[in-house]
């Protein structure tokens, strides 16, 4: 008697002991987190940042830079920028890093650095302002002198040396 009340007890005390097992996240689990009141989507190797601040604007890639899995150089390369590409600035988080995704998405891709990239109607402009200045000839003109039938002396006009060649 004592038996059959005890093995009902006891399977039930298995059971509810037993937990399914929890599912395995893997660096390209897509996760959701809420930071400063944004919901943000990203995968499981993306840090979520600690502050954010909304921006959601186009910018365009100066440079093959990094794309890194946490707001500094530290951390794990997830992709390459391609440059002269669009990408959507989802926000900045710390240290004025910029939060992106590729253009036209709202999933968190990963971190690049400020510099690394131009609001899209600047680009252009960025790209002028940033060619090297051809420099210009230097308005003054070399004294030469003859020094015998083979040579002459030429002086400088910046420093006022004079070469012989």
């Amino acid at each position: 008697m004592k038996f059959r009340t005890l093995l009902p007890l006891l399977v039930v005390t298995v059971l509810v002991g037993c937990k399914a097992p929890a599912p395995q996240m893997t660096d390209d689990t897509l996760v959701t987190s809420q930071v400063n009141g944004v919901t943000l989507t990203h995968r499981y190797i993306v840090a979520v940042p600690h502050e954010f601040t909304q921006v959601n604007a186009s910018y365009r890639a100066l440079y093959a830079g990094s794309v890194m899995s946490k707001p500094d150089f530290g951390s794990k390369v997830l992709s390459k920028l391609e440059t002269g590409k669009a990408y959507t600035v989802l926000g900045t988080v710390e240290s004025s890093w910029l939060a992106i995704a590729e253009e036209g998405e709202q999933e968190l891709m990963g971190y690049v650095p400020p510099r690394a990239m131009v609001k899209s109607e600047l680009y252009s402009q960025t790209l002028k302002n940033d060619r090297p200045r051809a420099r210009r000839a230097s308005g003054k003109k070399a004294t030469c002198v003859n020094v015998d039938s083979n040579s002459k002396a030429c002086q400088n006009a910046d420093s006022g040396t004079w070469i012989i060649n």
